[in-house]
């Protein structure tokens, strides 16, 4: 968004023309302009102060080019070191500081379909071989795991997850190693293969698998923020480790269930339970509570993912800055153990926690930027709350300063 004419009026990039309707941006988009201190521009004009828009089709290019103006954009550039799945794998593998990954994250392998004409380097030499070479097959090192446990007697069953995938698309598990490479060579992307969780927890009634999804919001001083509400995303079949070609038994996706499963909706409503009702049934089933099992795990993961990227994508130092909505998902097993399974760049919402969620968003990652002063003069229209002056005009020159500390309760976000 750019300054306007008007005085004391702001002014935003185009979200008509860069965020896809209902999607939780298009919610932030329509708040700003409710309160009349926005508007929206063409596409095409330069003096911009808020650009929201899609992740994957985001000029950024065009961001931080017009001095003296302060420019917010709704996304981390390189943020999808997490967000997707291959490259998530990289990330846990190689950072130091992830080195205990192996406790909360499960066991997998970034695999290349030999029909693709990309030069890859076999994994030969440990974690070497990921750190040195930018492309990297790992299936003779999960193929020596695989055989090993085999062998010891342990879990069996692996999940092949596309990299770049949702919505459940792609997905294949089974017991058999050569079926999963077999069905990656017939793909035309870079894969994931991950040890399966076979021993979930489950909820009753049902003897139904869940996985949780987490909101958490980063912004522009790389502050993390936990929105306070979870949900459960569940499963409408009974969990059955013998059928592994079920996908409604085993995959919690809302598209998988809605589409392929006669019971969706029996449970619970849209197969989604929400932290209120999972904290009962946590006390009421398992005598134990959300605080103190499952949700310090969550943070602490959290934390650990966000913190190790914030050198390579931190935007502090940037003349702009950047703030984004994540989601990730966990699943717990039957030992109250949390495990990440994945990290989404552009979650969505359910529809009931749009309102709340999204006036976080702007609280937490807009207002605080673009702070109108109590003047009538307009060009110093941006006031940073968390500015040594309260009347300091917030420009540019601000990005290159130490980090901020945030309130530790904004609305319904806590920092981490």
């Amino acid at each position: 968004m750019v300054l306007g004419d008007d005085a004391g009026q702001f002014a935003c990039y185009s979200a008509s023309q860069l965020v896809t309707a209902n999607t939780v941006y298009a919610e932030v988009s329509k708040i700003l302009l409710s309160t009349g201190q926005w508007r929206r521009l063409k596409r095409d004009n330069p003096r911009f102060n808020l650009m929201l828009g899609e992740r994957n089709r985001l000029p950024f290019g065009r961001l931080g080019h017009e001095p003296g103006l302060v420019q917010l954009v709704n996304y981390y550039r390189g943020a999808d070191r997490l967000c997707r799945k291959a490259s998530l794998v990289k990330l846990i593998k190689t950072s130091p500081e992830l080195s205990d990954y192996c406790t909360w994250f499960p066991e997998s392998y970034i695999i290349y379909p030999t029909n693709l004409n990309t030069p890859v380097a076999l994994a030969t030499n440990g974690i070497n071989h990921l750190k040195n070479n930018p492309k990297t097959d790992e299936r003779d090192v999960f193929l020596a795991s695989y055989h090993s446990k085999k062998e010891s007697g342990e879990g069996t069953v692996w999940i092949a997850k596309s990299s770049a995938g949702a919505k459940g698309a792609g997905i294949s598990i089974s017991h058999d190693a050569n079926h999963l490479l077999e069905y990656i060579d017939n793909q035309e992307q870079v894969y994931v293969i991950q040890k399966y969780l076979e021993k979930p927890l489950l909820l009753e009634p049902g003897h139904r698998k869940f996985d949780i999804r987490s909101w958490v919001l980063v912004d522009h001083q790389y502050n993390i923020f936990l929105y306070q509400e979870g949900v459960l995303r569940t499963s409408s079949e009974p969990y059955n480790s013998s059928d592994l070609q079920d996908m409604t038994s085993h995959l919690t996706n809302h598209c998988i269930q809605k589409e392929h499963s006669l019971n969706y909706g029996r449970y619970e409503e849209g197969n989604e339970m929400f932290f209120d009702e999972f904290r009962l049934y946590l006390l009421n089933v398992h005598n134990v509570t959300l605080e103190t099992t499952i949700l310090p795990q969550i943070k602490q993961i959290i934390k650990s993912c966000l913190s190790c990227i914030e050198p390579a994508i931190s935007t502090k130092h940037l003349s702009y800055q950047s703030f984004q909505l994540f989601g990730f998902d966990f699943m717990v097993d039957e030992n109250f153990k949390v495990w990440l399974i994945e990290i989404n760049g552009a979650p969505a919402c359910a529809q009931k926690l749009y309102p709340e969620l999204c006036q976080g968003i702007v609280d937490v990652a807009i207002s605080t930027v673009f702070t109108m002063n109590s003047s009538s003069d307009s060009s110093s229209a941006f006031s940073s709350p968390y500015s040594s002056s309260p009347s300091s005009t917030f420009t540019t020159s601000s990005c290159s300063s130490p980090k901020l500390r945030a309130p530790l309760h904004v609305g319904p976000f806590t920092r981490l």
